[in-house]
């Protein structure tokens, strides 16, 4: 998931690529061996920047998809943006073996601390990325915490992680996922495409008296309605924590 790129007083770091998979047709993970990393909480992100021979830079900034490491291994899954030049360098150019300039982490807000109440994450495309390290996370210390991901995604091709996903609510006791398809479900699916609404959140969230803390993550107009909608169901909006992105590629 890309974003404004967020100053900061951190220095810039020459990261190596050591592996990089595909995720979806359009979006690859790369796996990042970082010196000196200092460590992340998942949900915090990372600055990359790209500089052509003629000096021409351009800095993006990436959620972090990997769990809290502390071994120089960090992985950032990137989506395509069309017509995006760091977007496509990063997912179509960049190969295993070669290096890009990264700062980090960012952020201290919009971050998981394995705290006792429930959890619920609410992700619109690519806002996954943030939402499933905190999932990582979670499954690396064993956490008890029940987790609840509510994933928006165009169709059953655009999703992140998916096999991973399946694999974790069979063998990670308390997590659920429920998808909802905006423009093409899977044969069979009980919902007809369509955009997450109040019977979704009433439904498949965490009822209020529960206390959850909640992650929304995805495209602005995706996390102003539900953060909204999560408001009117009568969810504390001082538990409800944000994070948006637009067009940056």
């Amino acid at each position: 998931m890309a974003r404004a790129a967020v100053p900061g007083r951190l220095g810039w770091k020459v990261a190596t690529v050591a592996q990089a998979r595909w995720e979806t047709p359009s979006a690859r993970t790369l796996v990042l061996d970082i010196p000196d990393w200092p460590g992340h909480l998942p949900g915090q992100h990372v600055d990359v920047r790209l500089t052509a021979p003629d000096g021409y830079s351009a800095q993006r900034s990436y959620s972090i998809a990997s769990s809290w490491r502390e071994d120089g291994k960090v992985e950032l899954t990137v989506q395509r943006v069309e017509d995006g030049e760091v977007s496509s360098y990063l997912d179509d150019v960049l190969a295993t073996g070669q290096q890009i300039e990264v700062r980090g982490p960012v952020g201290g807000w919009f971050v998981w601390r394995a705290a006792p109440p429930p959890v619920l994450l609410v992700a619109g495309g690519s806002g996954v990325v943030p939402l499933m390290a905190m999932i990582r996370a979670r499954g690396d210390v064993r956490g008890k915490q029940p987790f609840r991901l509510i994933y928006s995604v165009r169709t059953p091709q655009d999703v992140l992680y998916a096999d991973e996903l399946q694999r974790r609510v069979r063998d990670d006791p308390g997590l659920d996922v429920h998808f909802v398809y905006t423009r093409k479900a899977p044969d069979g699916w009980p919902e007809a495409p369509g955009r997450i609404g109040v019977p979704t959140l009433n439904t498949h969230g965490w009822p209020p008296d529960f206390a959850p803390d909640v992650f929304v993550c995805g495209p602005t107009p995706f996390v102003e309605a539900a953060a909204n909608i999560l408001v009117a169901l009568g969810h504390d909006a001082g538990k409800i924590r944000t994070e948006r992105f637009g067009g940056t590629s």
